[in-house]
């Protein structure tokens, strides 16, 4: 089983660069260990930190490594150890029994931290006590080719070397690949899901043993657990078996042949190969990793079994390794012969086989390409200035949108955008003014066309920005909530930072000119930012952003790796969150998320903080609506705390839709839209008050005088020679059983959910008795038969979308493939009110149609050409009282 450095971390595979340095300082501090284990000592706490703080220049409070990357240190260690003591070690025992209390298990710390994904995908190593009965199950020869689909850092293959096998390793953690390939450097590793390892594996491995230590019910980018996770790696390596090999494998207890919910199973598995042994073994074996509970040894030949039903007797739970070792002497039959000749991996250098899907693909290219680091030195970007004609009436053309192209600096040696941007009218008839602030990025930056001369500019619009300060001195009260105007000369009074504000639509590349300004502030001794987003999951985009400019992808590090009531930390690097995260109020003697920030940075601190989704901030301050007051929004005071609590900061706000509504503008405050002589509100309630009152137009017009004041840059790339054309999928007559069947399945549960909710006493004969456990209840059904045929709709369109991908792959194009949910809900109707069910069938025949929302039936009148008639009919009929503004769902 194996486990990713990265806590807190999705599947994302670090760079490559990336898992080399942090992979070499993990053997770095193996190879210190190993002095320790030759000298009888005791590896305890302090002695495992002065190594690895040796190795990594740095203690785990900084965030470089921590106690589960150390634990890797030792299980490398154990593994370097016996390379160099095992061979001897197996001389001296008179038995094979007598090398299981290996001394040196004795001598390594108990695992008893763990990561979040140790947790999520149920990570342990292999004991080594238990890692050498496997090995004997397996009864290794030098003939043989021994494949670990789960290699981790390598416990069970260092076994199967002192046998004299040659291996063929896979570990799908990148770190751990790293650990594994300094380890046993004339092995090449693969680096995919065990679960799948048949699929992907070079068709020139052909191993005659597997030895492998399955999770037990996780899968890899699988959320929830999977009971029979196992099964699938097993099933998988058992596949790449030829005709007479052998496979031991660990898996938890209750994964046995005579357990009733996995006997069918076992049954179905015997026709590829026989289980020959099996047997369950005391939790106290695993005790030193982390975890007591019982697991289980279990070997299966590549033969077919002559009764598929015939499975071997186990003989108990073994108490310790002697007896477990001693069963498996006993009961284990001698190996079959193979048939044919086992062929080892294919050297590192070697050519990758054709990939068969989209993520081997992307594993192919993790493989073979690596990215240079970039030279950090910093180097002033050079640009000239130039005088802006306001483009002449002729010249502009019908259309929305005109050609984006720098107004007031020319950039040297800058690329142009790799694909054509745009902007709107409005905004091309203005030009920002021209600059005197002087980025400093890497010159690699420049010369390759990493950041494009649109991208260069905005670094340089943005820290020009943040040279000036907002008009006027102000107080901010402990909370961080109230800010008051004071004098200049005043106690504790303040001035906050101009910030900056990046409007690009999507694929302008937001993210990498975020990366820059990161950079250019990083270059000059900025060493701490802040980047908050709306997703966790966005980090995986920061982190590759960051790494394009060749800066080191774990200094991203996510504020879920700290928790909060500790401090943070981190010596230096980008602090990643989310607004969910940020809004998290305090709890007793825990501090807020923002003031845990706030004193990681101190009240000085002047680095960059990213508002990246900055209308995920809407609200900040509430205000009224139709309904009366609404109230401020979580999201939005967490964030203007922040800006609050950090007046001297380097604020970006950044959006694709910050200018689409005021609102999205409200926590917008170093902006300096309100209460300063560029614009003519005193407050930010004036402000909301009256662009709100001038609707598109006044944003429009707002969005143009902050581009003419500096503070404000939006692009979108061109769809010019963009052609669309629908694929259509015809369902098959077994898709359609397969709805029709699932459709009926679900009337059947609707049918009887008012049954179901009388037997749990929620309704009743007088009614309603919980009206809160009778709404879940529905809302509980209606979402969760929503999502079950999205899934299936979309499962159904999967085979035409992977035909049409395939058609493109072979004309030379690529594939860009994004799955998302439609809101049906969007377009403009006219849904009518006040009718009774009397009714329907009449409005109906008119031709209005009906829909279930929040089980309550509503009539709609169609938006196409229809709906005129229509609306026309239903008014002869029945006369308008009301007329109300409806916003769809």
């Amino acid at each position: 089983m194996t486990e990713s450095l990265v806590v807190g971390a999705s599947a994302a595979p670090l760079s490559m660069r990336a898992t080399a340095v942090v992979a070499s300082a993990i053997v770095r501090a193996a190879r210190q260990l190993v002095t320790d284990l030759e000298r009888s000592r005791r590896i305890e706490a302090a002695v495992l930190r002065n190594a690895m703080e040796a190795a990594f220049g740095a203690s785990d409070t900084s965030g470089a490594w921590n106690w589960k990357t150390a634990y890797d240190a030792c299980e490398a260690a154990t593994v370097l150890f016996l390379r160099r003591y095992g061979a001897a070690m197996r001389v001296k025992a008179t038995l094979p029994a007598a090398v299981l209390p290996m001394r040196i298990t004795s001598l390594l710390p108990s695992h008893t931290r763990r990561s979040e994904e140790s947790e999520t995908l149920q990570q342990f190593s292999t004991p080594m006590g238990l890692s050498f009965v496997a090995s004997q199950a397996a009864t290794i020869t030098p003939a043989d080719v021994v494949l670990e689909p789960s290699a981790g850092t390598g416990l069970l293959a260092i076994l199967a070397e002192f046998a004299g096998g040659s291996l063929i390793l896979n570990e799908i953690a990148e770190t751990r690949a790293g650990i594994l390939a300094q380890l046993f450097p004339g092995v090449s590793t693969a680096r995919f899901d065990a679960a799948h390892l048949n699929d992907h594996l070079d068709a020139g491995c052909l191993p005659s043993v597997v030895l492998m230590n399955t999770p037990f019910s996780a899968a890899v980018h699988v959320e929830r657990k999977m009971a029979d996770a196992a099964l699938r790696h097993i099933g998988s390596a058992l596949a790449r078996l030829p005709e007479g090999g052998r496979l031991v494998t660990v898996t938890g207890a209750n994964l046995a042949p005579d357990n009733p919910a996995w006997t069918d199973s076992f049954k179905r598995l015997q026709e590829q190969g026989g289980v020959v042994f099996s047997a369950a073994i005391d939790g106290s074996v695993y005790a030193k990793h982390g975890t007591n509970i019982d697991t289980r040894l279990t070997v299966i030949d590549r033969v077919p079994a002559d009764d598929n039903a015939s499975l071997p007797e186990s003989p108990g739970t073994a108490p310790d390794l002697p007896t477990l070792l001693g069963w498996v002497t006993e009961r284990a039959p001698p190996r079959r012969p193979v048939v044919g000749t086992p062929r080892a991996a294919l050297p590192a250098t070697a050519t990758p086989s054709t990939p068969r899907t989209a993520r081997g693909y992307v594993a192919r290219r993790q493989m073979t390409v690596i990215t240079p680091a970039v030279d950090l030195t910093a180097t002033e970007v050079a640009y000239e200035l130039v005088d802006w004609t306001p483009t002449d009436d002729s010249k502009i053309t019908d259309a929305l949108y005109e050609a984006y192209a720098l107004q007031s600096i020319r950039i040297a040696g800058a690329q142009s955008h790799p694909t054509k941007l745009v902007q709107s009218a409005a905004m091309a008839s203005v030009a920002p003014p021209k600059p005197s602030y002087r980025p400093h990025l890497p010159a690699k930056i420049i010369a390759d066309g990493v950041l494009s001369d649109a991208q260069l500019e905005s670094v340089i619009y943005a820290g020009e920005a943040h040279s000036e300060f907002l008009a006027g001195s102000w107080t901010v009260d402990a909370t961080f909530d109230v800010v008051a105007a004071a004098r200049d000369d005043a106690e504790n009074a303040v001035r906050f930072r101009r910030g900056w504000f990046l409007g690009n639509g999507t694929g302008a590349g937001k993210g990498r000119q975020v990366a820059g300004i990161l950079v250019d502030n990083w270059l000059k001794g900025h060493r701490r930012a802040v980047w908050i987003s709306k997703s966790d999951k966005l980090i995986e985009d920061a982190q590759r952003d960051w790494s394009a400019l060749g800066m080191e992808r774990l200094l991203v590090t996510p504020l879920s790796r700290f928790r909060q009531c500790t401090p943070i930390r981190l010596a230096e690097g980008v602090l990643f969150t989310t607004y969910a995260t940020l809004r998290t109020d305090e709890r007793g003697e825990k501090l807020s998320r923002a003031r845990q920030i706030v004193e990681w940075l101190d009240s000085d601190f002047d680095g960059v903080i990213i508002f990246d989704e900055s209308h995920a901030m809407q609200n900040a301050v509430g205000g009224k609506i139709e309904r009366g007051e609404q109230a401020a929004s979580q999201p939005g005071r967490a964030g203007l705390r922040l800006q609050h609590a950090l007046p001297n900061d380097r604020v970006v706000y950044v959006s694709a839709t910050g200018a689409a509504t005021v609102h999205n503008l409200a926590s917008a405050q170093r902006l300096e839209l309100w209460g300063c002589e560029d614009f003519p509100f005193a407050t930010r309630a004036e402000f909301v008050e009256a662009i709100e009152e001038g609707g598109v137009a006044a944003m429009e017009v707002l969005a143009r005088d902050l581009k003419a004041l500096g503070l404000y840059a939006v692009r979108s790339l061109s769809y010019e020679g963009v052609e669309y054309e629908l694929v259509e999928h015809q369902l098959t007559p077994e898709q359609v059983r397969i709805y029709d069947a699932y459709a009926g399945a679900f009337g059947i549960i609707h049918s009887n959910l008012d049954a179901a909710m009388r037997a749990a006493n929620i309704t009743g004969e007088t009614g309603t008795m919980n009206a809160q456990a009778k709404s879940a209840a529905r809302s509980a059904f209606e979402s969760t038969k929503q999502r079950f045929f999205r899934h299936l709709l979309t499962s159904m369109k999967t085979p035409s979308l992977i035909r049409s991908i395939e058609r493109d792959l072979d004309a030379g194009h690529a594939a860009v493939i994004q799955t998302r949910r439609v809101r049906v809900m969007r377009a403009f109707r006219i849904k009518l009110s006040g009718f009774d069910d009397t009714m329907r069938d009449r409005l109906s025949t008119y031709g209005l149609f009906g829909e279930m929302i929040s089980w309550k039936l509503r009539m709609f009148v169609p938006s196409d050409a229809s709906g005129v008639a229509v609306l026309a009919k239903v008014l002869e009929k029945y006369a308008i009282e009301r007329v109300a503004e409806w916003e769809a769902a």
